[in-house]
């Protein structure tokens, strides 16, 4: 049997993209940092998302039916900081400039890529909700260098003299 620790120590190895995402809904907008994220399909266009069924907005989620996945770009480290500490709902959003796409969910305006979504599917396994998302819509930034997370750190990548 694999110990967690050892699972988590393992996994801080797996370099994975930072991302914010949000949702909105009548009790209002919400967000976290995730890096369990990942494409399922292009036929039809599908994200798979990772939350923690322990997160105080998690229920929100999943009452909203909506979300979007914003890919932080290098220079965004505050974003996935502010969205992954304790602030209000409300505060977390008071930092970076947001807009909407075809959902309403908040897209960062700024962020390398954002993926619209509607919630298609969610399957419970463990401490975790998975979503299966449909993405009804993409924005795309001309930021040219991502973020990532690498052995408990956060990393640019890309080239920053391509545009």
């Amino acid at each position: 049997m694999v110990e967690a620790t050892d699972f988590r120590n393992a996994m801080s190895l797996l370099t994975g993209a930072v991302n914010v995402v949000t949702t909105v809904g009548e009790s209002g907008r919400y967000g976290f940092t995730a890096s369990a994220v990942c494409s399922v399909t292009d036929a039809p266009p599908t994200l798979l998302v990772c939350m923690n069924k322990s997160a105080s907005s998690h229920a929100h989620f999943i009452a909203n039916k909506v979300l979007t996945v914003n890919v932080l770009s290098a220079h965004h480290q505050h974003i996935s900081t502010v969205f992954s500490s304790k602030m209000s709902p409300e505060e977390r959003f008071e930092f970076g400039n947001w807009t909407t796409l075809a959902t309403g969910a908040p897209v960062l305006e700024d962020a390398l890529v954002s993926f619209d979504c509607k919630i298609e599917h969610i399957q419970e396994v463990g401490t975790h909700a998975i979503f299966i998302c449909q993405i009804v819509a993409i924005g795309q930034s001309e930021h040219n260098q991502g973020l990532v997370y690498f052995n408990r750190a956060y990393h640019p990548v890309g080239n920053p003299e391509i545009a």
